[in-house]
């Protein structure tokens, strides 16, 4: 049974002969894979980043309905704490004591949008601005006060902006006053600049959802529009852990790598491997492997590059990478050789130990 699993000398040179003839004739994995039919190779031209760089750079816009909302005077909401004050009327102002804090004297709006005050009674101030709040009471209190002069502050809030995802302080930021701004809220929450993909923002607004692309809207030093935030506005900023590409084969540092941003070039991604390893690495053999929806009905796509010259890495970093895509280096000739040899060789000589073995049994 070992004597089976022998490999004569002859055909051991035979095997190195057909791999030293391989490998001379500069067979690469691109071959490989026009041979099976299940994918499609692209070879990565001036012409295939001329037609794809433009929709990789492409500026980013903003919906008209989102800049075209411009907050006028605050209007209460449900939940708001109001603090009404009538001059020379103390009783009115400050029940719970002129030593106590202004939301312990102020009066909550109902979730119904319903507030009440001595003398005024009950009335639907949901959507009134505070003006409006301070002459409708000022009218109900005449019936009873000579004159009244009626203030009106809100002290406490009950609308806000919830935001979720990777801030580093994703709180809720109660809506004042003071109208905010998307970036206001974004830069008070803080970015996580780690984890973010800062690409991918989504503001929530009436049920409808807006995908915000804050990279792309601060590219090259411009500054995004303003986008001033309603009541009960969702902010949600997703972690990148899902955007990612590998570099794998004949680099430094093969890893899977993140990107925060938009898109990450060919160039950048090899780099952060630490680039090609030079003894080991086949410069002509760089592939981006990127899969389809339906590997069934449509095949995957193999970008090929060689990267043997300087001006090919001008193509390099114009050639922007998605989600998922996969970077392949492959090896020189002589590195699979020489694999190949190692990895044969042990295995050869514990067979070969074992004929001898074997041999010398059978004499006894």
């Amino acid at each position: 049974m070992i004597r089976a699993l022998v490999i004569p000398a002859a055909a051991l040179v035979l095997l190195s002969g057909c791999m030293g003839q391989q490998l001379s004739t500069g067979e690469t994995p691109r071959d490989n894979f026009i041979q099976t039919g299940e994918v499609k190779v692209v070879p990565i031209t001036p012409e295939l980043v001329a037609a794809n760089g433009p929709i990789a750079e492409a500026p980013a816009s903003v919906p008209q309905e989102l800049l075209s909302y411009q907050p006028s005077s605050y209007e209460i909401q449900p939940g708001d704490t109001l603090l009404v004050t009538v001059w020379d009327h103390p009783e009115l102002s400050t029940p719970a004591g002129s030593q106590q804090q202004a939301v312990a004297n102020g009066r909550q709006v109902q979730p119904d949008g319903n507030f009440f005050f001595p003398y005024a009674g009950k009335t639907n101030i949901k959507g009134k601005t505070i003006e409006q709040v301070r002459s409708m009471l000022t009218s109900k209190l005449g019936r009873y006060l000579n004159d009244p002069q009626v203030d009106v502050n809100v002290v406490g809030y009950g609308s806000r902006v919830t935001l979720q995802g990777a801030f580093t302080n994703p709180a809720p930021i109660d809506m004042t006053t003071v109208p905010m701004t998307l970036a206001q809220a974004v830069g008070r929450a803080g970015i996580d600049a780690d984890r973010a993909d800062t690409s991918g923002l989504l503001l929530t607004r009436d049920g409808k959802t807006y995908a915000l692309d804050q990279d792309a809207l601060n590219r090259n030093g411009s500054l995004a529009q303003d986008i001033y935030l309603k009541a009960g506005d969702r902010i949600f900023l997703p972690y990148n852990d899902r955007k990612e590409i590998y570099v794998v084969g004949e680099v430094t540092k093969p890893q899977s790598m993140s990107f925060r941003t938009t898109n990450l070039s060919l160039t950048q991604a090899l780099g952060r491997a630490g680039g090609l390893e030079q003894s080991t690495s086949n410069a002509s053999a760089v592939y981006v492997i990127r899969g389809s929806e339906d590997m069934k009905t449509t095949p995957a796509t193999v970008y090929h590059l060689n990267i043997k010259s300087p001006a090919a890495y001008a193509l390099a970093d114009q050639f922007m990478l998605h989600p998922g895509d996969v970077v392949f280096v492959g090896a020189a000739g002589i590195t699979r050789w020489n694999r190949f040899v190692n990895q044969l060789l042990p295995f050869s000589g514990i067979l070969r130990n074992a004929s001898l073995l074997n041999g010398n049994g059978s004499g006894l």
